[in-house]
């Protein structure tokens, strides 16, 4: 602490030497012409020391300094990359280099100067001119790599991305792809939309909500789980094709695969089911892939992953069998299915009606082994509370989830759109809510409305952003891209 003061002390006695010199230490005034890229891909290939007179401007961050006393070599990053630049006294001037050695490793400068080649080969920018634009009072850190730094790089994101380039390419992919997303799904005439992120009631999703409180209004508010019911609104309303980017709140732990804030991509599709929304998903997901790797194999956490088409798509049933010590007859028999449950101790067990239990299974013994992309599908009525019933078997909904690397990454289903049914659906969740469960969804008498006026046929699906951020980045943690992830008080 003590040392940190000794430097914070030094370069406020810096800001006040540059203001007796008439510089301001928190300029306004520059003006960018160039990135440091530019400057690299015109004479990344061009040989010989004199690379001609062309001029260019750029801004950064200063990174690393060789000072010879009255020369230095300066590494500036800007948002394209890193440059070095030569700042010599005698080329810039008494004055701007008097400026010069007020700066620190961390400050941000405008330069000018002409490339040229070092002795060693090094592309350079020669300055002949300088401007002080922003000091630094903190430093940067020496090393910000490995696991005792991990904390510090999520609360100190800002700092991450100064000296960690591999951070921020994670977030210039998440941009891209969300971009890509976007692009595919206009092109296939779906509409963006906004939808409310405050709820009067929570649902679309199981889960436990964030409250708030309106005050003028004096009522309660949830931060949303889902989109769902709001976007199901504007498929009756005519909106037949339409999709949202959306920010969801689920009020739940924390791990290498959730935070309480994630981003989700919900669309819904009139006249379209699952299967339709299966071979879309496929298309979408292999087409990222291919565009950012220029395959479709990728490196996941040592396991490479095929994203070529067409996928593996597999009944619930049949996964619990493969992967399970329980054949798909027993599977079918309640009393047999908590037989196995017990024996491998699944918390629990003996409250769970069919459905549950039988996706309980699922989540503990088989998605982990579902490391190609894999759809999943024919899930309970029991678990799928806004789902459209199976033609053939109701008591089994026309719905798939998405699992890659082990991990759930879409959900969709064939949407119900019989408000009859969809009452009696609720009015069982609510049911359910008053007997404990915190993650039954409640009744949504406007919803209900809404059906009544009749919503075309549809199927919806929601993608988690983040997770496939993760699988085309090779990211263990969730925390890796997401910019500002939840994080427990400092004590």
């Amino acid at each position: 602490m003590e040392e940190l003061g000794d430097l914070l002390k030094n370069r406020r006695a810096k800001i006040e030497k540059l203001r007796e010199m008439g510089v301001n230490p928190f300029a306004n005034d520059f003006r960018v012409k160039n990135i440091t890229a530019e400057v690299v891909k015109k004479y990344k290939d061009v040989e010989g020391e004199e690379l001609g007179d062309e001029k260019f401007t750029i801004a950064g961050r200063i990174m690393a300094v060789r000072s010879f006393g009255k020369a230095a070599f300066v590494i500036l990053q800007d948002r394209s990359g890193k440059l070095q630049v030569f700042i010599q006294k005698n080329l810039v001037g008494d004055q701007q280099y008097e400026i010069f050695k007020q700066m620190d490793i961390g400050d941000i400068i405008g330069v000018t100067g002409t490339p040229v080649r070092t002795r060693t080969g090094e592309l350079t920018l020669k300055v002949d001119s300088l401007r002080h634009i922003c000091k630094s009072l903190l430093p940067l850190p020496e090393k910000w790599h490995g696991l005792t730094d991990v904390e510090a790089r999520y609360r100190q994101r800002w700092v991450d991305l100064t000296v960690n380039p591999e951070a921020k390419e994670v977030f210039v992919k998440r941009n891209y792809i969300i971009s890509y997303i976007r692009n595919y799904l206009r092109e296939r005439d779906f509409i963006e939309v906004e939808t409310p992120m405050m709820h009067p009631i929570p649902g679309g999703g199981a889960a436990r909500p964030f409250v708030t409180h309106h005050n003028t209004l004096d009522m309660d508010l949830y931060l949303r789980v889902a989109p769902e019911l709001y976007l199901k609104r504007l498929l009756v309303g005519g909106m037949e094709r339409v999709f949202e980017i959306n920010r969801n709140f689920r009020n739940e732990g924390f791990s290498v695969r959730h935070n309480p804030e994630f981003t989700m991509m919900e669309f819904y599709w009139a006249y379209a089911n699952y299967h339709d929304l299966m071979d879309l998903t496929e298309d979408l997901i292999s087409k990222i892939c291919l565009d950012l790797h220029g395959t479709t194999k990728i490196d996941y956490q040592g396991k490479i992953i095929d994203f070529t088409p067409p996928w593996t798509r597999l009944t619930v049933r049949d996964a619990l069998a493969k992967y399970g010590d329980i054949s798909r007859e027993d599977l079918e028999d309640h009393s047999k299915l908590l037989a196995y449950a017990k024996r491998i101790n699944l918390p629990n067990a003996e409250n769970m009606v069919y459905g549950k239990l039988l996706m309980e299974l699922v989540d503990e013994v088989v998605e982990h082994n579902f490391i190609q992309p894999t759809f999943m599908h024919e899930y309970p009525l029991a678990v799928s509370p806004l789902s459209r019933k199976n033609e053939e078997n109701p008591e089994w909904v026309d719905r798939f989830e998405l699992i890659i690397g082990g991990m759930e990454v879409a959900n969709a289903f064939n949407e119900l759109n019989d408000p009859i049914d969809q009452r009696l659906r609720l009015e069982d969740q609510v049911k359910q809510k008053a007997m404990g469960d915190e993650e039954a969804q409640p009744m949504d008498e406007e919803f209900i409305k809404a059906l009544e006026f009749g919503m075309p046929p549809a199927a919806g699906e929601g993608i988690g952003i983040d997770r496939l951020i993760m699988l085309m980045t090779n990211q263990a943690s969730i925390r890796e891209v997401i910019l500002f992830p939840l994080l427990r008080k400092e004590v």
